[in-house]
């Protein structure tokens, strides 16, 4: 293969690498706590015979933009959003702890507390079970109280907490169940400070506006590849033919 056309392909892949990403980011733009996810193309040379100033435009990924997204008020009693930086811990499908921002939570007809994937919810002594209640408060420390069925008010009783936490973000990486995770499955200690919005949801932060402009920008890109890769082929056509007519 000319090496023009292998650099063009090489380009052109980059690109749709670069593309999966701002899909994915758009696809999650309504997706309750969802962190955008960050990349850029980086320079890196080519390996092999040749010039070494010769360089491949590589898509690599950087992280993700931990910043808040917008608070929406929705009244319902198991909705709950962080305050600035924090997570709420859960356990992963694999049993080990993880972390979300997605505070729409849920419960089963057990009376397990879980996120919307069905992820128990962690507190102090392990998933948090809710017993038949007939109301339910999430205070803005995580603390989780409960009205007995055919109580009063009066009888409101605190039952457990979230656990809350506040990891170096740079220790977290995302899994492939959409959870983040520490390094080597450790668990992060509890942090007080970490504060809770009851009744309310975190948005995704991801801007809509400036993802469409860069999916536009990379499709330009990758046509501009493809056009390369047309262009090459038809020169090495040519050259071929008149090395054919000589």
């Amino acid at each position: 293969m000319d090496r023009s056309v292998y650099l063009a392909m090489t380009g052109a892949t980059q690109i749709m690498r670069a593309q999966d990403v701002v899909s994915h980011n758009l696809a999650n733009a309504n997706t309750t706590g969802f962190k955008s996810e960050l990349d850029a193309f980086r320079s890196l040379p080519v390996q092999g015979p040749g010039s070494p100033t010769r360089i491949n435009a590589v898509a690599q990924g950087l992280g993700r933009d931990d910043s808040q997204g917008t608070l929406q008020q929705t009244g319902r009693a198991l909705d709950v959003a962080v305050r600035g930086s924090g997570w709420i811990a859960v356990q992963a499908p694999d049993g080990s702890e993880a972390y979300t921002r997605a505070g729409n939570l849920q419960l089963t007809a057990d009376g397990i507390l879980t996120d919307a994937a069905g992820n128990p919810v962690i507190g102090n002594g392990g998933p948090i079970s809710i017993p038949d209640s007939a109301q339910v408060v999430i205070g803005d420390d995580g603390s989780i109280s409960s009205v007995p069925l055919g109580q009063g008010p009066n009888t409101l009783t605190q039952i457990d907490r979230i656990k809350l936490v506040n990891p170096d973000p740079a220790q977290l990486a995302k899994g492939a169940d959409g959870l983040l995770h520490l390094a080597g499955g450790a668990s992060a200690d509890a942090d007080p400070n970490v504060q809770l919005a009851p009744q309310m949801l975190e948005g995704s932060n991801v801007n809509p506006s400036a993802e469409l402009v860069r999916m536009i920008s990379l499709s330009r890109q990758y046509e501009m590849q493809v056009r390369s890769i047309k262009t090459s082929e038809d020169n090495a056509d040519a050259s071929l033919k008149l090395l054919q007519a000589s």
